[in-house]
């Protein structure tokens, strides 16, 4: 029997790719989205062609009871509790701290951060009712440590997010679940080109390895921390940055 996963948010960007790159890694995949049904079908068509099964549902990833009957669905249509959870739903708004609204906070801090825990929880009650141990690996970014200007809500949440994934990894240890982060730096996606035509020229001249990362680079790492190979590695944070986020403020220049 194929292995099973699940990702949230896994109809456009980084998450479609890692949907892919699960299917070719054997994987039975079941993925959410929130209004995104027609990119969701184009998702489980391209797991078909990659010879492979992939299940897509519009699922609040902050609502209990919508996880839940996610959850209720995925598992009898692959026949199995999960063995793997990526939570890499996620939304940010720009403002600085006196701009920004309450309700962004809120939408922010919930999508990001709340759904994390919720999808984690409930993933894992399943993974420990079957005896079967797995991996949950969560997205974070480059605010996992630094600040970000107008990125107050969503550098909250990420920091949240690695400390997230060290509780969960001392409480969910004993029972075979390991727990870790993956930290991006800069990711060309739709939406990042979107935000910034530049983009890929402006962080590729400030990252080490003189590129910005794509959404294939995401997926190898993750799906490593998934694999036998990462089997006591757990509580980490992995940096798939090319080094922008290692490198020191350096005031002088050659």
């Amino acid at each position: 029997m194929a292995k099973f996963a699940i990702i949230t948010g896994g109809s456009s960007g980084i998450g479609r790719h890692l949907v892919s790159a699960f299917v070719t890694s054997g994987y039975d995949v079941a993925f959410t989205h929130i209004g995104q049904a027609e990119a969701a079908a184009a998702v489980e068509a391209e797991a078909a062609a990659l010879g492979g099964r992939a299940l897509g549902r519009e699922c609040e990833v902050a609502g209990s009871e919508a996880i839940e009957a996610f959850l209720d669905e995925a598992i009898a249509w692959a026949g199995q509790a999960p063995d793997v959870l990526v939570n890499n739903a996620g939304i940010q708004t720009w403002a600085s701290l006196l701009e920004l609204s309450e309700e962004r906070w809120d939408a922010v801090i919930s999508t990001n951060l709340k759904g994390t825990f919720l999808n984690t929880q409930r993933v894992a009650r399943r993974m420990v009712a079957a005896g079967k141990g797995g991996s949950i690996v969560n997205l974070g970014s480059g605010c996992n440590k630094l600040a970000f200007p107008k990125l107050v809500d969503y550098t909250a949440s990420k920091g949240g997010i690695e400390q997230f994934t060290k509780v969960s990894a001392v409480e969910l240890g004993p029972q075979g679940i390991r727990v870790n982060c993956i930290a991006p730096g800069a990711i060309e996606t739709a939406r990042t080109q979107a935000e910034a035509p530049d983009y890929a020229k402006t962080w590729g001249d400030v990252t080490p390895l003189r590129r910005v990362g794509t959404p294939e680079d995401i997926a190898g790492p993750v799906l490593f921390l998934c694999s036998e190979q990462a089997s006591f590695v757990t509580g980490q944070t992995i940096w798939v940055d090319g080094g922008v986020f290692t490198q020191a403020f350096w005031p002088y220049r050659d």
